[in-house]
This record gives C-alpha cells, structure tokens and sequence, in this order.
C-alpha cells in the first residue's frame, strides 16, 4: 500500500484546504494495487478510481503492518457517502464539527489504515 499527497497547483479548493490546514498538500489517497481510494470533493465523496499519478503527486511506501483487507473493508462499507467540507475545514481546531455519514480525504485514508481519531487528521 502506498499513500499519494497531491501538490499539485490544483483549483480554489485545494488552495483553501492548503490555507486551512496549512500544509503544502490538499488531497490524499490510499493506493492499493495501482487503484486509489479517497473521499473527494471533486467526485462528492467516497469512492476508488484510477489516477495517474504523475508529478502533481508525492507517493509515499506504506509499512506492511498494515492491513489491506481491512482497509477494503473500511472502504466497501463507506463507498458512496459524501464528502464532508465541515468535517475537513474544523479538523484543525479543537472542537471539530463533522457529519458522522460523510468523510473527508485524510479522514478516510486514516480509517482505512486503523489510526485513532482518524477526523483529526489533514492532509498535513
């Protein structure tokens, strides 16, 4: 498994996230076997698709400690909730406004992968 963080200039959304949560990143994915898996607010939510993940992109080995199966669990049980913007935009301050059927991108890659608080996480 690896974990894909977008760089790239993107649109006034990933401006917004890089501002908000004050990171060079705005977006990240879960890669497993060459298909990634995110929650995006370009495709309103949880889903899995194909990219190319060309320059715009730094991907990073995952340790093999973590499970894949699970993470596919965790994923196949979500797939299709929507994309959670307060979830996303209050994960940085100490009292966190999130609806509990929707996700955000880091908040998903973390639950796929077992990390506590996963809402706590940005892309950061």
């Amino acid at each position: 498994m690896k974990l894909a963080m977008y760089k790239g200039k993107g649109n006034f959304y990933d401006k917004l996230i890089r501002i908000v949560t004050n990171s060079r990143y705005s977006h990240c994915e879960l890669v497993i076997d060459d298909i990634c898996y995110s929650s995006s607010p370009r495709d309103r939510g949880v889903r899995m698709k194909y990219i190319t993940l060309d320059a715009n992109w730094d991907v990073f080995d995952l340790p093999c400690t973590y499970n894949q199966a699970y993470a596919i669990e965790v994923f196949t049980k979500h797939v299709g909730k929507k994309y959670d913007w307060i979830g996303a935009v209050t994960s940085i301050l100490p009292l966190q406004l999130n609806m509990s059927n929707r996700f955000f991108c880091s908040e998903l890659c973390a639950s796929m992968l077992s990390i506590p608080k996963p809402r706590l996480h940005t892309p950061q």
